[in-house]
Order: C-alpha cells, then sequence, then structure tokens
C-alpha cells in the first residue's frame, strides 16, 4: 500500500519536510517511490504538485493526518470526484 507522507530533511532545528509518495513499510527517510511536494513549517510555505497528488490518490494512496491538512489548505481535494472525497473523511461543499 502506498501513502502520501512527510520525509523530514534540512538542519537539526530547521527542518523542512519532502511531501512523498511511499510504501507504507518503508522507513521516513526510506527511499520514496515520486517527490509529490514540499512544506516548511518555519516560513510556512508549501508546494503541491496536484496533478500528481490526485494521481496517487485516485489509484488508492493514503494521505497521513499531516499531508490531508496541508493539501485541504491548498484545495487539491475540491479535483475530486463526490465519491473520492467521502472517502477521506470530508465533504466539501459548494
Amino acid at each position: 500500500m502506498v501513502k502520501l507522507r512527510l520525509k523530514r530533511c534540512g538542519k537539526k532545528q530547521r527542518a523542512v519536510y519532502r511531501i512523498v509518495a511511499i510504501d507504507v513499510r518503508s522507513r521516513r527517510e526510506g527511499r520514496d517511490l515520486r517527490r509529490v511536494g514540499f512544506y516548511d513549517p518555519i516560513k510556512n510555505q508549501t508546494y503541491l504538485n496536484i496533478p500528481v497528488i490526485l494521481y496517487f490518490l485516485e489509484k488508492g494512496a493514503q494521505p497521513t493526518g499531516t499531508v490531508q491538512d496541508i493539501s485541504k489548505k491548498a484545495g487539491v481535494f475540491m479535483e475530486l470526484n463526490p465519491n473520492q472525497q467521502t472517502k477521506f473523511n470530508f465533504k466539501i461543499n459548494k
């Protein structure tokens, strides 16, 4: 099973995270299948490759809680079908 989760990078006391698609059995810094975004909590910057994220979600990848929150703020789930939105435990009212 594939998950969308954070991969820690950066220096000590200055963490930045890559959002990656990775096998569930891999460790946090393990080999990822694809990099799909970037998140810097200190500068509050986010970059998401939305078409790739949507591709993995449609294929059955599960986002972790933090990645789901970051994606929700960016509006990634608005582009999913209504049937797939309920899969991630929320509906978007239009």
